[in-house]
């Protein structure tokens, strides 16, 4: 039977909505629900880790002159993951390959985005004598919140969605978003919402234990890491959109760098915990206290 939006229950609505819009127009300039959500993220990540570093010892700014490097190369990354993983759709039989750069459609590859935005967070360090992997557990807790803030694009855009059901929570897609073979479900699972709770929930888990044992040495990073993946893995799971690379050995390709990252994480929290603990004593590489500011061991709980 097909799944069809729930009915009205006294003042309850038993199903979320999706917006009626997703584009928003000030005067001729076009204000897009999927741009600024990953906007709103980004500004959450620059101040939540511009708190971190001044905590750990950084000078006040400095975030944001690495955001300038970090967050065009994230971009360009994850837009390149997401072309090369669902390229069929842009130079396939009915593609048209000037609609890669339509960037304002969605499609960022998370795990492209990450990758070249951490070539930039190198970048602007080497520039700045910082050294990488304390700016790294400075930011890392961060993008969670940007990740989670981010996904309520994919809501404007109804789009990565999960599985039909009718859970009291389900999401109403209109049936000009909904794939081949489902056109007569019209709620699915929010998949969206639920990647948006665990990030929240993992961001909260890293800042604990953050505070807890004082962790330095790319330590926060791997939580970090270890941490997305085990939440979208699962979530994954459940999403019924297609990609090009799907179905490898039974997996989503997706499910299978979670799987890989994670392990890799897990190995590195374990070995740095053992060979590295305890936090850096500097955040800069060089050894001059005078020309770079005071000693990092300082508490980096204020986020």
């Amino acid at each position: 039977m097909p799944v069809m939006p729930h009915q009205v229950t006294g003042l309850l609505v038993q199903f979320i909505p999706s917006p009626d819009q997703s584009v928003w127009h000030l005067g001729p300039v076009p204000i897009r629900g999927y741009a600024l959500s990953i906007i709103l993220g980004i500004v959450a990540a620059i101040w939540i880790g511009e708190k971190r570093w001044v905590a750990r010892g950084g000078r006040p700014g400095e975030v944001s002159d690495v955001s300038v490097w970090a967050v065009p190369f994230g971009v360009v990354g994850g837009r390149i993951y997401h072309v090369i993983t669902d390229w069929h759709l842009y130079f396939g039989a009915d593609g048209d390959p000037v609609e890669a750069l339509y960037i304002w459609r969605g499609g960022l590859g998370v795990w492209g985005a990450i990758s070249l935005g951490a070539v930039g967070v190198l970048i602007a360090c080497r520039l700045r004598g910082i050294k990488m992997l304390p700016m790294a557990d400075a930011l890392a807790p961060g993008v969670l919140v940007a990740q989670a803030i981010g996904r309520w694009g994919n809501w404007f855009n109804q789009e990565l969605f999960g599985k039909p059901t009718d859970l009291p929570w389900a999401l109403e897609i209109d049936p000009d978003f909904r794939p081949p073979g489902y056109e007569d479900f019209a709620t699915f699972h929010p998949a969206f919402l639920y990647e948006f709770v665990w990030n929240i929930l993992a961001f909260a888990v890293i800042i604990w234990l953050d505070r807890r044992f004082r962790l330095g040495h790319g330590r926060v990073l791997a939580l970090y890491v270890m941490g997305y993946t085990l939440g979208r893995a699962w979530v994954e799971m459940l999403r019924i959109d297609t990609v090009q690379m799907d179905d490898v050995l039974g997996l989503r390709l997706n499910v299978w760098t979670s799987i890989v990252l994670f392990v890799g994480a897990a190995a590195y929290f374990w070995w740095a915990g053992k060979h590295r603990p305890g936090r850096e004593e500097s955040v800069y590489v060089a050894k001059d206290r005078s020309a770079v500011g005071d000693d990092a061991d300082t508490d980096s709980s204020a986020v």
